[in-house]
């Protein structure tokens, strides 16, 4: 599983990113990997990760390519002002790569729950 998310230690990512490590056993109970992804520095993530004890591994991406392949790097509006930036989106892929599910619609108290139910 890949998430996409704007910015290291943001409100709503750091609620998104503890929610998805409180649930980390039980994704790799049922085989998932969870992958973060966002333009952040490696020390970024590092700091991110030891502040919250995040238990997942977090990929930087600051030349945006694993963003711009997966078409999560777009136009967005906040607090009227419209800028590029990362649109908080979260893949589950199978096995063999495929995509399976793409939650776009993210709302970051759910998203870590809404994923886990998607695994089978």
């Amino acid at each position: 599983m890949k998430n996409f998310y704007p910015k290291d230690n943001t409100p709503g990512c750091t609620k998104q990113a503890c929610g998805f490590s409180e649930r980390y056993p039980q994704f790799t109970e049922k085989g998932a990997v969870i992958i973060g992804v966002s333009k952040d520095s490696v020390a970024s993530h590092k700091r991110f990760e030891e502040k919250y004890g995040l238990a997942f591994t977090l990929l930087a991406d600051s030349e945006r390519k694993v963003i711009e392949a997966y078409d999560v790097w777009k136009e967005k509006k906040n607090y009227g002002k419209v800028s590029m930036g990362v649109v908080r989106t979260t893949y589950l892929i199978d096995e063999q790569g495929i995509i399976i599910k793409v939650n776009d619609k993210v709302k970051v108290a759910d998203d870590p729950e809404k994923m886990l139910k998607e695994i089978e």
